[in-house]
């Protein structure tokens, strides 16, 4: 398992599209894929613009096509709501 913080940036008012795909059984489905839902921590901006999240992932690679457009689950929803990603591995000191 790696940390990982995921930063989001959405398109202007699709904060709530974005999430009900999150939240829905085939987001949840495609996200436990990648990583350990139990694990996950979440929070967006004030202006909902964008979304950040601390997920421990089993599956980098399962985790950069869930991001980039190449999961044919995630893919349609991702080109409607997402600006663009940034990926950090985090480290403990």
């Amino acid at each position: 398992m790696k940390d990982i913080l995921v930063v989001g940036m959405l398109k202007q008012e699709k904060f709530g599209q974005f999430m009900s795909f999150m939240q829905s059984e085939a987001g949840i489905a495609e996200r436990k894929k990648v990583a350990d839902l139990s694990k996950t921590i979440g929070t967006v901006s004030p202006d909902q613009s964008k979304v950040m999240f601390k997920i421990s992932v089993h599956d980098v690679e399962a985790l950069r096509a869930f991001l980039n457009g190449s999961n044919p689950v995630s893919k349609p929803v991702f080109d409607e709501v997402m600006d663009g990603y940034e990926i950090y591995e985090i480290h403990r000191m």
